[in-house]
């Protein structure tokens, strides 16, 4: 039995076996369970699995962090061993009984969770535009390649296609992953983003004024796509069963349409462009103390799941202003668990935690810090402030000096410095170490209770 199955199997022992599985999914870098017992479930034992670095609950779901890639293939060793996966989908009606009594749980946390499962599933072409992005810049500079972009403008161009592509489909894969969340047609998600993005809607004037394609962004299509999961999931209780399959889809296009040109569209707008000009304007006006105050209290609000709130407004800055100001400043927050860690690591005199820490520094500085923080600073305290203090001064300096990214998120770290727009890629790389070094002082001054063996 290799390490992952073994792996799975030792999970599935410790959540009290496939029949006490309600749902099973992962992400990036956690399995994330809902049980129907949580008696059944031994955490202890879960915590010291090899391979496990950190356990996190919220609601009713519990989260074991695995790592980056790990956690798809320990899932998918789960499915197997349970019987190809049928567990997967389990009891919905007690899925959502054991939601509902969620408890543990930051105010408004399970709205922004589904807010967060539009944009989880684009990471990947953000991932992609943004690193290629990234490639060009470095190809257009003739300091560092030389001529190459003159002897080969086709490949630049090609590049800057793929690059970004992501974003000339982006309100119709956003239409689409909302209605998803929402329960409704995904087509006709697609369909209502189609009709906000119409270049035809150019050519028609409402109220004096002339309509604006893609007017209010992605904010527009997720107020328009949501009412419209309404409407449809509606007709589907009103309409007789004969009719419905013709005449939901038609009303539920003329009704959402018509109120999403109308109100939804420029209230879309309205919201868009207060977001996108908000954030710059506080970033801009609000120099160190802004930064140091969104930084320093982002890991705080990773741990409530409120940060997914965040994930729409990444994506209207670069829509709105190309580049977005904000990820560079929030990614210091994970930066400064780096340098938290490190003081951990030269302090500790814990076996487990010296391997733990040596396990999750390099995927930390790669950006990835949940093993880092559920694993390492959080459960000893101190760290943990230390960390934040530490990011709070790499937030300061990013933001003073006014350091943006072209892309909207999904990477951070050292490789986001391969997407900071061009003469503050140095200004990054300076603020990274600063808020390293930061981390570190704080984290080593205020000391922790080195844990027992």
């Amino acid at each position: 039995m290799d390490k992952t199955t073994a792996l799975a199997s030792d999970i599935l022992l410790g959540i009290g076996g496939q029949e006490n599985i309600l749902r099973l999914e992962n992400c990036m870098t956690r399995v994330r369970v809902e049980v129907r017992d949580d008696q059944r479930l031994d955490i202890a034992a879960l915590k010291k699995l090899p391979g496990v670095s950190g356990y996190v609950k919220q609601g009713e779901q519990h989260q074991l962090i695995v790592g980056p890639g790990k956690a798809a293939q320990v899932v998918d060793a789960m499915k197997s061993l349970i019987g190809g996966g049928a567990a997967a989908s389990f009891d919905d009606i007690e899925r959502n009984k054991a939601q509902a009594k969620s408890r543990y749980k930051a105010p408004m946390s399970d709205a922004l969770r589904m807010l967060a499962n539009v944009f989880i599933p684009l990471i990947p072409a953000f991932i992609a535009s943004g690193l290629i992005t990234g490639i060009i810049n470095i190809l257009k500079r003739p300091d560092i390649v030389g001529d190459f972009a003159t002897h080969y403008p086709n490949m630049l161009g090609l590049l800057g296609i793929f690059g970004s592509a992501v974003f000339a489909i982006m309100n119709i894969l956003v239409g689409v992953n909302t209605a998803k969340v929402f329960g409704g047609s995904l087509a006709m998600g697609g369909v209502m983003a189609g009709i906000l993005s119409s270049p035809q809607l150019a050519q028609i004037t409402l109220f004096g004024e002339a309509l604006q394609p893609g007017r209010g962004g992605v904010i527009a299509v997720l107020l328009v796509v949501a009412l419209m999961c309404w409407i449809e999931k509606r007709f589907r209780t009103l309409l007789p069963g004969s009719l419905e399959l013709i005449l939901n889809p038609l009303l539920t296009t003329l009704i959402t349409g018509t109120i999403a040109i109308v109100v939804l569209q420029p209230l879309g707008g309205v919201i868009s462009e207060g977001i996108a000009h908000g954030a710059l304007w506080a970033i801009d006006r609000g120099g160190f103390l802004v930064g140091a105050v969104m930084a320093g209290t982002f890991l705080p609000l990773v741990l409530t799941g409120l940060h997914q709130g965040l994930v729409p407004i990444h994506v209207e800055l670069v829509q709105a202003h190309g580049f977005n100001a904000l990820l560079p400043i929030l990614s210091m927050a994970g930066v400064g668990q780096v340098g938290a860690a490190i003081a951990v690591l030269m302090k500790t005199r814990n076996a487990r935690l010296k391997k733990l820490i040596k396990g999750a520094l390099p995927v930390g500085l790669l950006g990835i810090g949940e093993p880092l923080i559920f694993g390492v600073t959080l459960p000893l305290g101190k760290p943990f402030l230390g960390a934040c203090l530490g990011g709070a001064v790499g937030g300061a300096l990013i933001s003073y000096w006014k350091v943006a990214t072209v892309i909207t998120f999904g990477i951070s770290g050292l490789p986001l410095a391969l997407t900071i727009v061009t003469g503050k890629v140095m200004l990054y790389l300076l603020g990274y170490l600063l808020a390293v070094i930061a981390g570190f002082l704080f984290t080593w001054l205020m000391g922790f209770n080195d844990p027992e063996e």
